[in-house]
């Protein structure tokens, strides 16, 4: 019998029915497989968490079950990507590979390299598809949002109502457990659930009810919980698509402009906040596609050997534990190592705080906020933890005081006191500083600074100081200057400047 080769879909960050392209091209093609690999390199690096593998696996049980429904098998497959399409091509035989363009990290980069080596020595087709605003070779920023915009409102994919389905057997390694690969099987976590339908669910909860505050309550720890869409996970699974979630916002939006303010399920000034995330989305994504580098170098070299160094490492293990002695950043950290999720504004101040007050090497801290992000996207995080560490050049140099951010975002305690239950019994006009109690009152609550809860492990204003100093000079020097109009140039947005009050330090 004359074998039909596979036309394979090569699953990645795309676990999804809905628009999506390669999977609606291969079935048009017909005797479609899909194949998801795990592979043992990335599951390797640091950034990878049992976290990361249990919502992957959540995704790829309810995807198995929906790709069934369409007549696409589900297979899975242990091993690096041209090893396992070499063992297809030899089973099967492979007449076309279809998949999303991705911008990850270097790994994915160079795995990719290979795959396209792997298909042209084989005259294999590997028909790539954009899901996102993201740009491959990009020659400027000018006119991009109008990309942007124009990518959005394309017309979500539909699958072909019908296809020739395959037939055959093929081998498939199934769930494959985190413990397989050296990693904890199970995770005490609180965590997202995976899946195309909790996708659905979270967005139209957003909308329909948690959303309605979503511009004022975003950046407290206290409320964004509950009114950030929380679709971020699902977007670095691709669960859910960018144009998906944008149709919808643009749906909420003729409702909001025909409804009284009152009425209005969101408001009309949530929506524009939420659709300006989305589109920061793919413009900090775009720079890492197109600046792979930044992942592990400065964006601006003149920055080189200023802090490249872990020179004290208790500064580190405290600040990756919440036991800085700061009430706000350790309640932070210790909420995101529970749940894998804190808010922008928190994570900001995370890097700020550890850049500036800790002279932390950015890429260390990086790596660490990686493992615990559920969300992890590795184009929005090495963007940010620059932007938030002040190594790009271009952006204001963003310093948070930590006391102030607890004064302004959790005056009444709710948030700190549930991640820090030592501080339970501490007076609120002590709670942003402790370590300023009175000798006395520390005993009488039973809340000794210094034994029941840190020390201060560094002086705010003195570090951020001696912080301002080091990159003032370094930002004043002729090659930063030059490389930062380069920078603006090349991944700078086109957005007029906001009339707003810069972010300095204090914020």
């Amino acid at each position: 019998m004359t074998k039909i080769p596979l036309n394979l879909v090569w699953l990645k960050k795309d676990l999804r029915l809905a628009d999506h392209a390669p999977l609606a091209a291969a079935m048009m093609a017909g005797n479609a497989v899909a194949v998801y690999v795990y592979e043992p390199s990335f599951i390797a690096a640091n950034e990878y968490h049992t976290s990361h593998h249990l919502f992957l696996n959540q995704c790829l049980a309810e995807l198995e079950a929906s790709l069934s429904s369409v007549g696409v098998p589900l297979v899975t497959r242990i091993g690096e990507i041209p090893t396992v399409l070499d063992d297809l091509r030899r089973s099967h035989g492979i007449a076309a590979l279809y998949s999303h363009r991705e911008t990850g990290h270097q790994l994915s980069f160079q795995r990719d390299l290979r795959v396209k080596d792997y298909c042209q020595e084989f005259g294999i087709s590997w028909q790539e598809f954009s899901q996102n605003g993201v740009i491959r070779r990009l020659q400027s920023r000018d006119g991009w949002a109008a990309r942007w915009n124009m990518r959005m409102s394309e017309p979500i994919v539909q699958l072909p109502s019908s296809s020739v389905v395959f037939r055959g057997a093929i081998k498939s390694a199934g769930l494959v457990g985190a413990d397989t690969f050296g990693k904890d099987r199970t995770t005490t976590k609180i965590l997202q659930l995976g899946g195309a339908t909790h996708a659905a669910k979270t967005l139209s909860s957003f909308f329909e009810i948690r959303g309605k505050n979503y511009a004022t309550e975003m950046s407290s720890p206290v409320t964004a919980g509950d009114s950030c869409s929380r679709i971020s996970t699902h977007l670095a699974y691709g669960t859910i698509s960018m144009r998906q979630i944008y149709h919808q916002l643009l749906h909420y939006l003729a409702l909001a402009e025909d409804a009284p303010p009152a009425a209005a399920k969101i408001t009309k000034k949530s929506l524009r906040a939420f659709e300006a995330r989305l589109r920061w989305h793919c413009h900090f994504m775009q720079k890492l596609e197109d600046a792979p580098h930044i992942e592990s170098k400065n964006m601006v070299s003149a920055y080189d050997g200023l802090r490249d160094e872990l020179t004290h490492p208790h500064l580190l293990e405290a600040w990756s534990q919440g036991e800085t002695g700061y009430p706000m950043i350790d309640a932070c950290m210790r909420a995101l190592l529970a749940t894998s999720w804190i808010n922008f504004r928190m994570r900001a101040m995370l890097v700020s705080f550890a850049s500036y007050d800790l002279w932390l090497p950015w890429q260390l801290t990086a790596r660490h906020l990686a493992r615990h992000f559920l969300d992890f996207e590795p184009g929005i995080h090495y963007s940010q933890v620059q932007m938030q560490s002040g190594t790009t050049g271009i952006n204001t140099i963003r310093i948070y005081n930590p006391t102030k951010q607890l004064l302004d975002h959790d005056p009444e305690g709710t948030f700190v006191k549930r991640y820090l239950p030592e501080l339970t019994m501490v007076p609120k006009e002590y709670l942003a500083e402790p370590w300023t109690m009175p000798q006395g009152l520390q005993k009488e609550i039973g809340c000794i600074i210094g034994r029941d809860y840190p020390d201060p492990i560094v002086d705010h204003a003195t570090a951020v100081k001696a912080a301002r100093q080091k990159l003032g000079t370094a930002r004043r020097s002729n090659n930063a200057k030059a490389e930062a109009k380069e920078i603006l140039a090349k991944h700078g947005s086109r957005k007029r400047p906001s009339r707003r009050k810069s972010h300095r330090e204090g914020d």
